[in-house]
């Protein structure tokens, strides 16, 4: 079941779900406490979001591999409201993207290829591909 008919936000829901269970992928201590980017005003609000991002980042990566640090820290970034000046578009912050590509590394699901970033697993494309097949299924 190709994940493009799936619906994005469903699998993701899905996905964190069962990645909770792996206990390759757990929130680091200070998770809760800090802003996952300059351009955020507060830290994540939402219970799970460890899991939701690293969900994120594994569909991202199936959609178009390979991806690396730099490329994840642009795409989850944002616009920083700087008052009365122009806004600008900063990246993310490196640290969680970072540690849950470890996790993620850790769990069996990507590995990294030299010079060029992340990619999934075989072990990878088939836990999304289930997911998926469970979402789109009534």
């Amino acid at each position: 079941m190709p994940i493009n008919d799936a619906d994005p936000a469903k699998l993701i829901e899905k996905v964190a779900e069962q990645l909770r269970s792996l206990e390759a992928i757990k929130p680091a201590p200070w998770a809760d406490i800090v802003k996952t980017g300059i351009s955020r005003e507060k830290p994540p609000e939402q219970e799970g979001w460890w899991y939701t991002r690293a969900a994120s980042i594994l569909r991202k990566t199936y959609l178009n591999q390979p991806w690396g640090l730099t490329k994840l820290r642009k795409a989850y970034g944002g616009r920083k409201n700087r008052g009365h000046k122009p806004e600008h578009t900063y990246p993310a912050s490196g640290n969680h993207i970072r540690k849950i590509l470890q996790q993620l590394e850790k769990a069996g699901l990507m590995r990294q290829e030299k010079g060029k970033g992340r990619v999934l697993t075989k072990d990878g494309k088939l836990f999304l591909e289930k997911a998926a097949k469970e979402v789109t299924l009534p």
